[in-house]
């Protein structure tokens, strides 16, 4: 199992986009964009985590966080 989160950045930080890709034997199996606002299942494999996950208000939540807490938290370290 892997994750991989990435942070995309239009005009220094005032558009701010995160995706976090899941993956299960190299294989894309849920992923979480922040422009959505919760995880999308792209494989059956997938299907019930993403369920489960968007069911839980405090798991959206701290994702939806994560666009500040990581990606801008980041950018400005970086600065």
């Amino acid at each position: 199992y892997q994750l991989k989160a990435e942070c995309y950045f239009t005009n220094g930080t005032e558009r701010v986009r995160l995706v976090a890709r899941h993956f299960y034997n190299d294989q894309e199996v849920v992923r979480f964009d922040s422009d959505v606002g919760e995880f999308v299942a792209l494989t059956e494999l997938g299907r019930p985590d993403a369920k489960y996950w968007n069911s839980q208000e405090e798991i959206l939540e701290e994702k939806r966080a994560y666009v500040d807490t990581l990606c801008r938290h980041n950018y400005e370290i970086e600065k």
